[in-house]
């Protein structure tokens, strides 16, 4: 058993963490919080109004339904992203001019912590799930491998106990909302 007071994976923990959480104080908690929002009305955008511009899209690019409803979704995403993010940065700009600017930026480190953590606690659920056994010792042997698996599983326990089905279920549900691309308009 090696004699070191930590290994690669600690390290590795402790630099995404810090680097995540910097970033964050940069940008401040309020601008973290309105991207992720951003972020968020964008793909709910592209999802609700992808099927509605698809007939558009195929009138102008000879492609089938599937690549159309991708470009107009894709479409539909990066314009709502750009105009709600300048709308965002506006916003948090003059949060972090104010008062509360040190607050914000304060919040923000211990939210960029949180993110940092989260997404090493994501890499090594997922190598954890790659690698069962035989792990490398700077894994195997690391500080917070406890912590990082103790936080996959309780994130693996926020899933639904059926992932496919429920994958399923959204699929079938979303044509049944939307009204068939070529209906013509109604006579009077």
């Amino acid at each position: 058993m090696p004699t070191h007071l930590f290994t690669m994976l600690d390290v590795l923990l402790l630099v995404v963490m810090l680097i995540s959480g910097l970033l964050a104080m940069i940008r401040g908690f309020m601008r973290e919080i309105l991207s992720i929002a951003a972020w968020l009305i964008a793909a709910i955008a592209a999802v609700y109004l992808a099927g509605r511009l698809q007939p558009t899209v195929k009138s102008v690019i000879n492609a089938g339904d599937t690549a159309t409803t991708l470009i107009a979704g894709g479409a539909v995403f990066l314009v709502v992203l750009l105009i709600v993010s300048v709308i965002t940065i506006r916003i948090s700009d003059m949060v972090l001019d104010s008062r509360v600017g040190a607050l914000d930026r304060t919040l923000g480190f211990l939210f960029g912590l949180g993110r940092g953590l989260l997404i090493v606690v994501v890499a090594y659920a997922f190598f954890d799930w790659l690698v069962p056994v035989r792990k490398p010792e700077w894994i195997g042997g690391a500080k917070s491998a406890v912590v990082l698996r103790g936080a996959g599983d309780w994130l693996k326990g926020l899933l639904p106990d059926d992932l496919d089905k429920t994958i399923s279920k959204f699929k079938k549900s979303k044509p049944d909302e939307q009204e068939p691309p070529d209906a013509g308009p109604t006579q009077r």
